[in-house]
């Protein structure tokens, strides 16, 4: 039982966040007079007490990150299988309730209970990434609830995050179960995708602008649309399927152009479709060279600001960005500027956008991650998209 775990034991007043309902413990946090972080193993359950010895709750630990603990259940149980069962099970039935087609994120870290496990479903199809060393070691249990749950034809395990090298963890992709195609179909706001599960960017798909591109749609019909940073298209597919004029991707892979390509021609001629392949930076500069416009341009880049210590040049790469789109718009034209970087607030994304551009700039809307990425109210680190639809004027 839980009481038989090794404790980790707080300083005094440290225990304040996780009462508020955050899961994450800083190694700072801890009295390693009394509880020694050495002793633990990467991975191992710990009773997390505060100053006098009373129970937080379960966590699992990792002496070697900074993060070192991340708060499982504030029950005296042990988070064993069947546990993990009824996390699981809890975070289908949002997602059922809210999609009739399997195609979504099913299981969003912390904000389902489960730190450190992101699960996307493509269908029939599971990929599944583990982040730290505590959800490494319930990786056959994961594996077996996804299984029972879902009864899945096959599970990938896309365990090539940068966030493990903070856990001591080792990279590497494997299908653990059944079969998984280098490609399957997406079906997004009733558009249909091929998206690559194998050599793909993270799971394969970015879920969390779904509703951000059912808006875009309203904007797109008979217009010209640039979509930057295009991957495999899912913003400039679903505007040629709204009714765009034409669509313009532009990414840094030409397998990913490819696909978007691909994606395209189920819905428009091969006269409405170019895609780029080349720098986004040095693209828009040629475009622009070429007295290039558009009426719709979609700037959605990778995180620009993965840590903190990224911010100052992060700043000026989305700075940069949204100047470069600002100048290839035509009159009344509509920019989305998205950032999905953490640590780049919304309100200084409205000021990069208010600042890339001289014209006074109406913000028309602005969007957030879907629901299948549900923020938890007590860790604000878990929201992280923002977007904004933007129109600059004439002065």
């Amino acid at each position: 039982m839980s009481n038989s775990l090794p404790p980790l034991r707080l300083k005094k007043q440290e225990d304040r966040r996780l009462r508020a309902g955050h899961l994450w413990v800083y190694s700072n946090e801890v009295d390693t007079k009394l509880t020694p972080l050495n002793q633990i193993e990467p991975g191992q359950l710990v009773q997390v007490e505060d100053q006098r010895g009373q129970s937080l709750g379960v966590a699992y630990a990792n002496p070697h990150s900074l993060i070192c603990a991340r708060l499982l259940t504030r029950r005296r149980e042990l988070p064993d299988s069947a546990w993990l069962q009824r996390r699981l099970q809890q975070a289908l039935r949002l997602r059922s309730r809210l999609f009739t087609d399997p195609y979504y994120r099913l299981v969003y870290g912390e904000s389902d209970g489960l730190p450190g496990l992101v699960v996307d479903r493509f269908g029939a199809y599971l990929v599944v990434q583990i982040t730290t060393a505590g959800m490494e070691v319930m990786k056959d249990a994961i594996i077996s609830g996804l299984q029972e749950l879902i009864q899945p034809q096959g599970i990938l395990l896309r365990n090539d995050s940068s966030a493990r090298d903070m856990e001591g963890l080792p990279a590497y992709v494997e299908t653990v179960f059944g079969e998984v195609p280098d490609e399957t179909e997406v079906i997004e706001n009733d558009v249909s995708f091929t998206v690559p599960l194998q050599g793909a960017q993270k799971t394969g798909w970015y879920y969390d602008h779904r509703l951000n591109r059912n808006r875009m749609c309203e904007y797109v019909k008979s217009k010209r649309v640039l979509d930057v940073f295009s991957y495999v298209g899912a913003w400039g597919v679903q505007a040629l399927h709204a009714g765009a004029k034409a669509v313009t991707f532009i990414d840094a892979s030409a397998r990913f152009t490819a696909v978007a390509e691909q994606n395209a021609s189920r819905y428009g001629t091969a006269e409405q479709v170019e895609a780029i392949t080349g720098d986004a930076f040095e693209v828009m500069k040629g475009l622009h060279d070429d007295t290039r416009q558009f009426d719709v341009i979609v700037l959605d880049p990778p995180a620009f600001i993965k840590r903190r210590k990224d911010i100052k040049a992060g700043m000026t790469a989305y700075q940069r960005a949204n100047q470069q789109a600002m100048n290839l718009l035509a009159d009344d034209g509509i920019l989305i500027s998205a950032s999905c970087s953490h640590h780049l607030t919304a309100d200084q994304l409205w000021q990069v956008v208010r600042q890339s551009t001289k014209r006074p700039v109406q913000i028309l809307e602005q969007g957030h991650q879907g629901p299948d990425h549900p923020v938890h109210a007590s860790i604000p680190e878990t929201s992280y998209l923002k977007a904004y639809f933007c129109r600059p004027l004439k002065d």
